[in-house]
């Protein structure tokens, strides 16, 4: 009676993408191929799930927990669009997907999303309410638009759902949603280091240092207006290590030359994989045009002219302000999926200065014209 009860309630479940279509996709089977992933893992489809989220990567992960209480990687799932920049959402209408911890319930996922399917991350949560941060409706969904959500392919999103769907019904009350800017390196927060937000940035760390640690989720509150983490007592001793030993690690990487950068999005980005399908390489004659056959596969996708270019890295000064009137393009490679498959992840690697003439997205970005100016008009500089 408990199984039918959760399964009711996710058909019957209320939240924001609502469409008038009741159709059963929800219903779908988790595939046989992760099915059989499942299996050489030592999971079950019954077991509790976590995932983590990565706007830089533009990628997703799905976490199995184990009989040993202990969470290992499922898969990683190419995001297909986020919108605005790294950074937290702050108000209503901003087009920032959210960053912090999270919690999805079985009455958050929308069954009836105008998106395929859906499930609401619950923002704001209590560390979004104790800072003023206002918008609803902040979900994880099909198709490839969005306007402060995360995206995935419909096909991408009905797995994971019949993932959480299957956890649901067995029992978990709700699986924790861990969203970051990028993986918490040293490396990463030695380059972000200048960022406005990385006193926020390394708040989020010290959550993803436990489960990094403990392979558990953490215990998460809000205290002093910063998230509080807690949990197992040797892991929190092993987490205040490891924040010594990475601190030292970006001292050293500073101390080495890298520099400190900002990254300006004209509207977001998607995995690299999803770009060579929509666009091709335009270097090797490839088109800033949405090619027909991808959009049918994908569904709109929203603001393609601001996803052609990239993000643009700015070199900062010592006060955070840009160095110089030149930046960087970061490229995405362009070597395609083999046999047409979506790789789990591929690397973003630095490109050649932009050339002198504007793209689309920095015509029609956040705020308009140069990447610079899109910088100034963020941080006031």
């Amino acid at each position: 009676m408990k199984r039918i009860a959760l399964v009711a309630g996710l058909v019957l479940a209320l939240a924001a993408c609502q469409g008038q279509d009741m159709s059963t996709r929800h219903l779908a089977p988790i595939p046989a191929a992760t099915m059989a992933l499942m299996e050489t893992k030592g999971m079950s489809k019954n077991d509790p799930i976590l995932m983590r989220s990565y706007k830089k990567e533009s990628e997703i992960e799905v976490w199995k927990r184990g009989r040993d209480g202990r969470y290992a990687l499922l898969k990683t799932y190419p995001m297909c669009r986020w919108s605005g920049q790294l950074g937290p959402k702050i108000r209503e209408g901003d087009r920032q997907a959210p960053e912090g911890f999270y919690t999805v319930t079985p009455a958050q996922m929308n069954p009836n999303s105008q998106l395929y399917l859906s499930f609401n991350l619950g923002y704001p949560n209590e560390y979004d309410r104790a800072h003023g941060r206002t918008g609803s409706h902040l979900m994880v969904h099909g198709s490839c638009s969005s306007q402060g959500c995360f995206a995935m392919t419909d096909e991408a999103i009905s797995e994971v759902y019949a993932l959480a769907r299957e956890a649901f019904a067995s029992g978990q009350r709700g699986f924790q949603f861990q969203s970051y800017p990028f993986r918490m390196t040293a490396e990463n927060l030695a380059k972000h280091r200048l960022d406005p937000n990385i006193a926020f940035w390394r708040n989020l760390k010290e959550g993803s240092d436990y489960f990094e640690l403990a392979k558990q989720e953490p215990q998460v509150s809000v205290a002093s207006g910063q998230y509080a983490f807690s949990g197992d007592a040797s892991v929190m001793v092993a987490v205040a290590q490891k924040r010594q030993s990475d601190d030292r690690q970006v001292g050293a990487l500073a101390a080495n030359g890298v520099q400190p950068v900002k990254l300006v999005y004209a509207d977001g980005g998607q995995h690299e994989s999803f770009r060579q399908a929509l666009y091709g390489d335009p270097g090797q004659g490839g088109s800033l045009a949405v090619d027909a056959n991808a959009r049918k596969r994908l569904g709109d996708v929203s603001r393609p002219e601001a996803l052609a270019a990239g993000p643009q890295e700015v070199v900062l000064a010592a006060n955070g302000k840009p160095r110089q009137a030149a930046s960087t393009t970061l490229a995405y490679s362009s070597q395609r999926p083999q046999g047409g498959r979506i790789p789990p992840g591929a690397p973003v690697t630095q490109a050649a200065p932009a050339a002198a003439a504007p793209t689309p997205a920095d015509q029609t970005g956040s705020g308009g014209g140069s990447v610079l100016e899109r910088f100034r008009g963020l941080f006031g500089g």
